[in-house]
């Protein structure tokens, strides 16, 4: 990638990659958000119906979807640029997985979320 032999390039791609992981948690948040807001409306106003899947129920879920599609083509990119960095790019002792196991770990449980939202009803 970069022909600096400077690992810094390497922390800058591994702080690219925490940034889109914290935009895909707030993501995840808002979507989870616009979800229970619907539950407050109808809570709020029996006379809305039933307590079912509602618009607001939707678009939270595709905030939660895209989330979990950012979280993911961040972790994709970030090893696309590992694969090309040099050994003198990468601190020698320096583990390149913490990171890359934390976006996953959210990705896990963002699906665990979804599924929560899907079978709670």
């Amino acid at each position: 990638m970069s022909a600096l032999d400077d690992p810094r390039v390497f922390f800058a791609a591994e702080r690219t990659l925490m940034a889109w992981n914290r935009t895909g948690l707030a993501l995840m948040a808002f979507g989870f958000m616009l979800e229970r807001f619907g539950l407050l409306l109808h809570t709020l106003r029996p006379s809305l119906g039933h307590v079912g899947r509602d618009l607001s129920f939707w678009i939270g879920v595709g905030f939660i979807v895209l989330a979990l599609a950012v979280i993911t083509l961040a972790v994709v990119q970030f090893r696309r640029v590992l694969a090309s960095f040099g050994p003198a790019e990468i601190p020698q002792g320096y583990h390149t997985w913490p990171a890359i196991a934390m976006n996953v770990l959210v990705l896990v449980l963002g699906c665990a979320l979804l599924a929560y939202l899907f079978y709670e009803l």
